[in-house]
């Protein structure tokens, strides 16, 4: 399955008031992708931090989309906080309201939601949270873009009532058997040259191999690389290099109507 483009996203903005994630890397990365994804002041993030980013997003030409988390900057909405579906659907709407604004603020429009962390991670797999964030969002913009892993419930969702959905495939993460992602606690930065063949062969044959020894089809949309994943400034150069190499373009995705 060779393609001719694919979006490239990062998670964004993820710093709060005096602290950064390895000053300078926002910086760095917004030229090599599409896509930003900032956080919205719950998991990460303050309004400076959000105004920056969404300028910085516009001086490069990059996508805009909203990254809600749980209020949860302690643990950087990487735990699960147990709050029923109705609040945390309100609490993604509270924080897309907030970038929404700061987008208009900078004649820029919202491109696309993509949950952060433990929440990205529940709406994966939980049916009544997923359906009712869907149905929300379907109701207030039928058009904005859900980014989400292929074959999770959020996705199945989305289906049923045609919104459209952004799937990703993550460059810095390993993969099992059953194509969920593997997480752990890397030691070392990643080789950039193993990740960008591991994109290049994603995008070209659709597959990846997994740390189960098998290899697997995989469907994506847009491919992730976390900005606080060590290196991740060169990884990014990298995958855009070896990609240029075999003529497959960055830019913005085109969502899939399920």
């Amino acid at each position: 399955m060779q393609r001719n483009s694919v979006d490239l996203n990062s998670d964004m903005g993820e710093g709060f008031g005096v602290w950064t994630i390895g000053g300078g890397v926002d910086e760095a990365i917004m030229p090599q992708i599409s896509s930003a994804n900032i956080a919205a002041g719950f998991h990460a993030g303050d309004p400076c931090t959000i105004a920056n980013t969404v300028a910085m997003a516009k001086k490069f030409g990059v996508g805009i989309g909203v990254h809600p988390g749980y209020r949860d900057l302690v643990g950087f909405g990487r735990r699960v906080i147990h709050a029923s579906s109705e609040e945390l659907v309100n609490d993604v709407v509270y924080q897309c309201g907030a970038m929404r604004e700061f987008a208009r603020l900078h004649g820029m429009d919202l491109s696309h939601v993509k949950l952060h962390g433990a929440l990205y991670m529940h709406a994966a797999v939980d049916e009544t949270f997923a359906t009712a964030f869907v149905h929300t969002l379907h109701t207030l913009d039928a058009g904005m873009p859900i980014y989400c892993m292929a074959n999770s419930v959020i996705e199945r969702i989305a289906r049923t009532c045609g919104h459209p959905v952004v799937r990703e495939f993550y460059a810095d993460r390993d993969y099992d058997d059953s194509g969920s992602i593997v997480f752990s606690r890397r030691v070392h930065a990643p080789e950039p040259g193993e990740i960008a063949r591991k994109v290049l062969r994603a995008c070209t044959e659709g597959r990846v191999a997994t740390t189960d020894g098998g290899d697997i089809a995989i469907e994506f949309e847009s491919v992730c690389v976390h900005s606080d994943t060590p290196g991740a400034v060169q990884i990014l150069k990298t995958v855009r290099e070896v990609l240029a190499q075999h003529d497959v373009a960055i830019q913005r995705p085109v969502p899939r109507y399920c």
